[in-house]
């Protein structure tokens, strides 16, 4: 982990990309701005943690048992051809 020093107003950037910048200090919490492009998702991390396990729970296989279907009939009733 590389760890920084910033003041108010400071900034750093993440591969020529991404600039997080620190906007104010209240007290014990930073406030910081993150400016990426559109197509890079930014995410608190209990919010990407959040959509991480959900995404894993939609792969997952079900625990629902699935009703059984019945037996196929090996030799099911011809359709009646009325010599049209």
């Amino acid at each position: 982990m590389l760890i920084l020093s910033r003041k108010p107003g400071e900034s750093l950037i993440i591969d020529g990309r991404i600039t997080v910048k620190v906007v104010r200090l209240d007290g014990d919490v930073v406030k910081l701005g993150i400016e990426a492009p559109g197509h890079i998702p930014v995410h608190r991390e209990e919010v990407y943690l959040e959509i991480q396990k959900n995404n894993q729970q939609a792969v997952a296989p079900s625990r629902i048992p699935l009703p059984r279907l019945g037996a196929v009939n090996p030799n099911p009733p011809r359709p009646v051809s009325h010599g049209r």
